[in-house]
């Protein structure tokens, strides 16, 4: 730790190790590693975002060194080296190390330590690869990500005993008091050489979406209110408290806008809204939308004064450093001016400490992806997914729609038909011919998705249908097609572009948005709006994922507390062998003016 005093909610803690480095070999800091100038200081905040469970640059769903088209390197070790640079050129005592959430999960390493081998928080219990890195990196507050959630408040809270930084939330309140369930803010002190120490606050916001997208997990538990309301409340009581910067850690984007419409009063990526309206905010270390912002300034429509925002990506791909510099007026310390950059992983070596302090875990992760559990028939890709019916994503439909049938056998929806909607969550997923692993598997569903079933009308599954063909770029009929730049119309990602299995349909990408279906058909006749049906639905989507139409206002009929990926590897291991031949079907295709596209 680099600062010598923790504040959570008021109380004050001492902290051997930041005292141990910020007083470097039991002596004070020199004047010198400040400034000549007794009214003027400067220290660095460095902030990370999106760590998704990544300590080392590798993938395990391919089982090698990480390796995307941009040529970045990915993790906490490479990370590392970066901090140890940042801090050798400032001093150690001169430096902050916070990070804005979505930290355990996202990779097979830490799903390993939440559902194979778990964390109890035991003492003699498996440690969490992430908390044994950043422990060892000296963070010092860590605001939570909605992803904090996937896997239960219990195994969250057995995370946060394991870690020496706190974690912050002041916009997740307990729901029957709602008084906070989590520290909202860090306090601390940075030692100057002249008696004149600066107290730095942090404030942690997480995101409102937890209340959809972990329903499960977090309804009666805990309540998210919006971050504006939050720090509008936090931020003058810190500065009462004399801080005398406020860095603000907020697990959402910038954009001002919600993916889940209106089903919450809340908004999603609210970070741009907090600096323009909450005054007193110095600083904001950005997460949630995995985006590069080296920096963004806001202007704050109260004080006119500039708040300086930085995201650093994503998976450790990106550092963010905040230079502050302060002078000495009205005795007490002001902010004089911010900047901020971002750094790049790929220009640093892994720190070896790191590795070496997280190897076994590494080790455990890669030999359980790694087992056999089938065959298959004929190799399967991703790869043309997003613009081509394809048999991998057949074959997820397949699985999600047969395990629907079975979970509403017996009931009274059992003679309605099921259908199933599945997005290409990797274009590099595949399943090979010949044995197939976990990771195969697991490579083709990367989130902690559950399954739902959920009733709708025709009519509604043609407004779904809609909605999602919205991803494709319009093109007219007689304009050339190039399938790289065909998708991702108005930024909507690959995993918000559904198909649906158990019915057929065209996409006319030549038509506008919101009338693009034609031709859908169910066992051949003509879908009519009366017509009900079971979706086979992931919980992100049923929660309101995404703002597709209906679905999260539809009746469930059934749910599961199992994540899909696990579902579907009990198929392959109880099934045996994945025969193409026996789900892959033609149920969409992209048309122009009724010809096909491809």
């Amino acid at each position: 730790m680099s600062l010598d005093r923790r504040t959570f909610l008021g109380r004050t803690a001492a902290t051997g190790a930041g005292v141990a480095l910020a007083t470097a070999a039991g002596t004070a800091p020199a004047a010198g590693d400040w400034t000549a100038d007794p009214t003027r200081l400067s220290f660095s905040v460095m902030g990370t975002t999106d760590l998704h469970g990544n300590v080392f640059n590798w993938d395990y769903f391919t089982d090698a060194e990480f390796a995307d088209e941009e040529g970045n390197d990915i993790g906490l070790a490479k990370l590392s080296t970066l901090v140890h640079r940042i801090r050798a050129e400032r001093g150690p005592h001169r430096t902050l190390l916070i990070d804005a959430g979505d930290t355990i999960q996202g990779t097979q390493l830490a799903y390993y330590y939440a559902k194979i081998d778990p964390i109890t928080g035991a003492s003699g219990g498996p440690v969490h690869p992430m908390a044994l890195a950043m422990n060892a990196m000296g963070y010092d507050a860590v605001a939570l990500g909605n992803h904090e959630f996937n896997y239960g408040i219990p195994l969250l809270r057995a995370f946060e005993e394991q870690c020496d930084f706190p974690l912050l939330a002041a916009n997740a309140l307990d729901a029957r008091t709602e008084r906070p369930a989590f520290p909202p803010y860090w306090i601390g002190e940075l030692r100057s050489p002249f008696g004149r120490d600066v107290k730095v606050a942090v404030l942690g916001l997480t995101n409102p979406g937890i209340a959809l997208w972990d329903r499960a997990n977090v309804e009666g538990e805990m309540i998210f209110p919006g971050l504006e309301e939050q720090a509008a409340r936090y931020v003058p009581r810190l500065r009462a408290m004399g801080a005398d910067v406020v860095i603000v850690s907020a697990h959402s984007g910038t954009s001002g806008t919600s993916s889940y419409g209106d089903q919450l009063p809340h908004i999603e990526n609210a970070a741009a809204l907090v600096a323009e309206r909450v005054p007193g905010i110095d600083a904001i270390l950005v997460g949630h939308a995995h985006e590069e912002i080296p920096e963004r300034r806001i202007t704050n429509a109260e004080t006119g004064r500039d708040v300086v925002l930085s995201e650093p990506l994503m998976w450790g791909m990106r550092l963010s450093v905040f230079d502050i510099d302060l002078v000495w007026a009205e005795d007490h310390w002001q902010v004089a001016s911010v900047s901020s950059r971002v750094l790049d992983a790929s220009t640093a070596e892994e720190d070896p400490r790191i590795t070496r302090l997280v190897a076994e875990q590494h080790a455990n992760a890669v030999a359980y992806v790694n087992q056999v559990i089938g065959t298959a028939r004929e190799a399967m890709a991703a790869t043309e997914a997003p613009y081509k019916d394809t048999a991998i994503i057949d074959f997820i439909n397949h699985v999600q729609a047969e395990t629907v049938r079975a979970a509403v056998a017996g009931s009274e929806w059992a003679d309605l038909p099921v259908l199933s909607q599945a997005a290409c969550f990797s274009r590099s997923a595949a399943i090979p011919a010949g044995e197939v692993t976990i990771r195969d598997v697991a490579g083709m569903y990367v989130f902690e998705n559950t399954l739902e079933a959920r009733l709708i009308t025709g009519a509604q599954l043609r407004e779904y249908l809609e909605f999602s063909a919205q991803y494709f770029v319009r093109t007219p009929a007689d304009a050339p097609v190039d399938p790289a730049a065909l998708t991702n119309a108005e930024g909507t990602p690959d995993y918000n572009y559904d198909v649906v299995s158990g019915v057929t349909y065209d996409i006319d990408i030549a038509q506008p948005a919101g009338s693009r279906i034609g031709g859908l058909l169910f066992e051949g006749e003509p879908v009519v709006d009366s017509a009900e049906f079971i979706l086979a639905v992931n919980n992100y989507r049923a929660n309101g994922g995404g703002n597709f139409p209906h679905v999260a206002a539809a009746e469930q009929l059934w749910s599961n507390s199992d994540e899909i990926r696990n579902t579907i590897i009990a198929w392959v291991q109880a099934n045996g062998e994945i025969d193409p031949a026996a789900f892959a079907s033609a149920d969409w295709r992209l048309t122009r003016g009724g010809e096909p596209v491809f």
